[in-house]
């Protein structure tokens, strides 16, 4: 029997939403110590995410992996808005100067 971990079982979740977030881009190493543990540690806590979804899968149920996806899903639409956002006060300030311009026109 091992002992108990440290860690909280939603922040171990929580890394290893994190770490698939990053979509192969970053090493375990690096998300690890961007939560503060080891790389080995997170590794796994992967394996044993996978190992869960495997057997909640075999089973009929909704696992943890179906929460991954929409935290990545969510992620990456928040990503989309803050871009557009970006466009919309760049589109905005355009369409500011261009109304000086021609309200200065309409003076001269």
């Amino acid at each position: 029997m091992g002992r108990k971990s440290p860690y909280p079982v939603e922040f171990r979740n929580d890394a290893v939403a994190l770490f698939r977030a990053a979509g192969g881009r970053r090493t375990y190493a690096a998300v690890a110590a961007d939560v503060g543990g080891t790389g080995e540690t997170l590794r796994s806590w992967v394996r044993q995410a996978d190992e869960q979804a495997g057997r909640a899968a075999g089973s009929g149920e909704k696992g943890s992996e179906s929460r991954d996806e929409e935290l990545v899903r969510l992620r990456a639409e928040l990503g989309r808005l803050r871009k557009a956002e970006k466009e919309w006060e760049l589109e905005r300030e355009i369409l500011r100067r261009a109304a000086q311009y021609f309200a200065r026109e309409m003076r001269a």
